[in-house]
């Protein structure tokens, strides 16, 4: 009778920790073609949101009206060609039927066009553009 001998070979893994005292799988964004290089600190907009003061997608109306215009406004938007990715992917909260359209986008002409378009759904004076353009480092 013989014998199989297996050997096996591990790796020294270890994730990394950031100044936050988040822990960071390099190995796993590694694979995923990600870089842990530079950590996001969105501390300020997390806190400005956590406040209470500005609106977030939790905010959103339940009202057929408010649903329906944020619908309208989505849909358009989506359809559009026009804008990008980042664009099509803002926060649209709709509450007594008055829009808050919030996030980043890539030019003022994207923020002036979407702007825009919601008025044309929602009307002239409900909307707030909170839309930030974002600043390439």
């Amino acid at each position: 009778m013989g014998c199989v001998l297996v050997a096996a070979t591990g790796c020294t893994h270890t994730p990394s920790t950031n100044a936050a005292g988040s822990t960071t799988d390099n190995n796993a964004l590694a694979m995923q073609g990600q870089s842990a290089s530079a950590d996001a600190d969105n501390t300020a907009k997390n806190d400005r949101d956590s406040a209470g003061n500005t609106l977030t997608s939790g905010d959103q109306g339940n009202a057929p009206a408010d649903r329906e215009l944020t619908r309208k406004i989505r849909q358009s938007l989506v359809a559009d060609t026009n804008y990008s990715t980042m664009a099509k992917n803002i926060k649209i909260i709709t509450v007594n039927g008055r829009v808050t359209l919030r996030g980043p986008v890539n030019s003022e002409s994207e923020k002036s066009g979407l702007a825009a378009l919601a008025r044309s759904i929602a009307g002239d004076g409900n909307v707030d553009d909170q839309l930030e353009v974002k600043s390439n480092p």
